[in-house]
């Protein structure tokens, strides 16, 4: 078993891996429409190939035989502190139980290490209980859920945290004023990636239960627009993140 960086070549093998990863983990719970869509939407060959080509994300596979049987991807972003989000992490059903996925994320969690980073942060859908079971057993902290929305229907979903480094202090929250003198608080735990710096997710109360918007990481601004597909802009600066993804880790 080799870990090595990902090519370009292996676009389609990371395809494949992810549609028989994701029908593994969540085919008894959600349709195979939805689980084709989420393959053309989420693993979009040229958006693969970007992610692959840029520096700044951290994209290892695993290879067996020859062939590509895992991947993982994750970037870095600067909060108060430097965060590593793992976007996803896929293992091939014939490869599980091999440890790819424990060796996988080492590899990732060393490499972030590397660039700066603090602590590490994933979500898993409450529905695939072997990436839940897998978090928790590789020392990942269980610290938040939320529902998110796949095809007609809602999902809980688990979000994880494991520091890498100690006596780091983590501010969950900011507050701040808008012109018209409405309080409002960033949370500084949820965000995600833009172009050119992380969305925060803004609520309307301190509890973090009304939603308002985001704010933008690379300008500071609140005037951030969504689309009906999730993609999110930031008028002021153009900072842009793609369409939400609706897990971050399948295994």
């Amino acid at each position: 078993m080799e870990i090595r960086a990902a090519t370009g070549d292996d676009v389609d093998a990371i395809r494949a891996v992810a549609r028989a990863s994701l029908g593994a983990s969540y085919g008894h719970a959600i349709t195979e429409t939805v689980l084709e869509a989420a393959v053309d939407r989420w693993y979009d060959r040229d958006a693969l190939g970007a992610d692959i080509a840029d520096d700044r994300v951290v994209f290892p596979v695993t290879v067996a035989d020859g062939k590509v049987v895992g991947f993982a991807e994750s970037y870095v972003v600067d909060r108060r502190e430097r965060v590593g989000e793992i976007d996803w992490l896929h293992v091939h059903p014939d490869h599980r139980g091999e440890g790819v996925g424990t060796a996988l994320l080492a590899h990732v969690e060393a490499t972030l290490r590397e660039r700066g980073v603090d602590r590490v942060e994933g979500a898993v859908l409450s529905a695939n209980e072997a990436g839940t079971t897998f978090y928790e057993r590789e020392g990942y902290e269980r610290v938040d859920e939320r529902l998110v929305d796949i095809g007609h229907d809602s999902f809980p979903e688990h979000r994880y945290r494991k520091t890498l480094s100690e006596g780091v202090a983590v501010e969950d929250a900011e507050t701040v004023t808008t012109d018209d003198g409405t309080e409002l608080h960033v949370a500084l735990t949820e965000s995600s990636r833009g172009s050119e710096g992380p969305f925060y997710v803004v609520y309307a109360d301190p509890d973090h239960e009304e939603r308002y918007g985001f704010r933008c990481g690379a300008c500071g601004s609140l005037d951030v627009a969504v689309d009906t597909m999730e993609r999110v802009v930031c008028n002021e600066c153009g900072n842009r993140r793609k369409p939400a993804r609706w897990d971050a880790a399948y295994l």
